[in-house]
């Protein structure tokens, strides 16, 4: 089966700054993969390659077996950019049903009006991150962590094949981000593929299954048992002393 997501000898620079040295990367459907790497080592502009936000100055993205440059189903990903609570705005009056319905969008040609089936499409999304009783609420009134759920339900409300979260537990608590990463590991469970993105090791928990440590170039990539007994994990854990969690 081909990969859903193919990377092969991907470069990219900002001016004369280069971010991405050949990497190669393949994503597999059912993939729970977890990208590591510190700040500015070009974890985010891989994921804007990914989402074609950018152009590869060298090398290949292929995405369900497509030209990422010709791809046209881009609701096929569903994306949670990073720092999506610090965005919202506490005045505008938006309620957690509409900023879910946002992410049907892509999906919908013009004029793109709401059907009956596309708000029951919301209310799944919602029960799917156990927000369905807050739809009627403004996102300005949750919680960080309510927040985060219910961005996760406008990146699936499409039904989206892979899921990409950037950085998705900043500024939530340690009890927040666990809760939030079974609600990843069930999703997974269910058959969505998962990519997240991140500088935190502690993501390393017991739902990833895939590591992928990027420091412009790919310096690591396989398993989530190789990399805890992997030199890469000693690097890492030296440096930000966290505790990863074995299967």
């Amino acid at each position: 089966m081909a990969p859903l997501i193919s990377i092969k000898n991907l470069y990219f620079s900002y001016g004369e700054q280069l971010v991405l040295e050949n990497i190669n990367l393949e994503v597999n459907r059912g993939d729970f993969l977890a990208i590591l790497g510190p700040n500015g080592s070009g974890k985010t502009t891989l994921i804007k390659l990914i989402l074609g936000l950018l152009k590869p100055q060298k090398g290949e993205i292929r995405l369900f077996g497509q030209p990422s440059a010709t791809f046209k189903e881009r609701w096929r990903i569903g994306y949670v950019p990073q720092r999506a609570i610090a965005r919202v705005d506490p005045v505008f009056p938006v309620s957690v049903a509409e900023v879910v319905s946002f992410g049907l969008l892509p999906k919908k040609s013009f004029p793109r009006f709401m059907k009956a089936s596309d708000w029951e499409a919301v209310r799944e999304a919602l029960r799917q991150v156990e927000m369905e009783a807050y739809g009627r609420r403004k996102l300005s009134q949750l919680s960080g962590g309510q927040q985060q759920r219910v961005f996760i339900a406008r990146a699936i409300v499409a039904q989206p094949e892979v899921l990409i979260l950037d950085e998705p537990t900043t500024g939530v608590d340690v009890t927040t981000q666990e809760r939030f990463y079974d609600l990843l590991g069930l999703l997974n469970q269910k058959g969505l593929t998962i990519i997240i993105v991140t500088h935190d090791i502690g993501i390393v928990n017991k739902h990833v299954k895939q590591v992928a440590c990027l420091n412009r170039r790919l310096v690591y990539h396989g398993t989530h048992e190789e990399f805890c007994s992997s030199p890469r994990l000693k690097e890492y854990v030296g440096e930000h002393h966290l505790v990863i969690h074995r299967h």
